[in-house]
């Protein structure tokens, strides 16, 4: 191991565009695709539905498990709200004992967050999952100690207009930031939902490839776009 010299590091940190990050997080760090997947399957067939291909649940991520369930649920027919409810709670329940078994890190996310940190930059999580979960998963795979925050998707609240402030609202970045301590930031995510609350945060915004994205990643609107975690601080120096 190479140890630099105090004068190395505090050069690096001083050199360094960003004073903090915000993190989506599935497809962005975590591919969870798979506890996902088999989670909405637990709720289709304990309302009587045909289970959908694990691989499928990818094109239903970003916002939120609600969402995943719901079009699902409307591929087949689709349920009134009160029938579809108990379905929600048994995904839900579901996914509370098992939402790590397949779950992994996306190749390059320990790397880049230690080497981020080394860099002085502060980090947060902003994901549209419950925060108990996203706190969960990342405890039970090592990461959490990497971020200062983590904001789910019920973390701020409800609106006005009755849903949680959540992503596309620019609401969890504009928490994030403040945090994170404020000072420069810049958000990593896979999805227009990202984009959106980026935009509306007037943040810049760095396009995950590699995750879930719902549409091509170059026509998402970010500022840049990466294939892989290894390219995000090249990126985020670039920006």
């Amino acid at each position: 191991m190479r140890f630099e010299e105090p004068s190395a590091t505090r050069a690096r940190m001083a050199d360094f565009p960003f004073d903090a990050v915000g993190f989506d997080l599935d497809g962005t760090l975590l591919d969870t695709f798979r506890d996902l997947g088999t989670a909405v399957n637990h709720a289709l067939e304990f309302g009587g539905f045909d289970p959908v291909p694990v691989d499928s649940s990818k094109d239903l991520i970003g916002g939120g498990a609600k969402i995943m369930l719901a079009r699902a649920v409307e591929a087949q027919g689709g349920l009134p709200d009160e029938e579809f409810r108990p379905l929600y709670k048994a995904m839900l329940a579901f996914y509370a004992e098992n939402n790590a078994v397949l779950t992994r890190p996306f190749p390059g996310t320990e790397e880049t967050l230690r080497e981020l940190a080394a860099r002085g930059v502060r980090m947060g999580v902003v994901t549209n999952k419950f925060e108990e979960f996203a706190r969960g998963i990342l405890t039970q795979l090592g990461l959490i100690e990497h971020f200062e925050c983590v904001i789910g998707g019920d973390s701020l609240g409800r609106g006005v207009d009755g849903k949680f402030l959540a992503k596309p609202s620019p609401a969890p970045l504009f928490a994030a930031r403040e945090r994170l301590g404020g000072g420069s930031f810049a958000f990593v995510g896979d999805s227009s939902y990202d984009v959106k609350a980026a935009r509306s945060a007037d943040v810049p915004m760095i396009v995950a490839a590699y995750g879930y994205c719902d549409a091509p990643a170059h026509e998402l609107g970010g500022d840049v776009v990466i294939d892989s975690l290894d390219g995000l601080i090249p990126a985020l120096e670039g920006l």
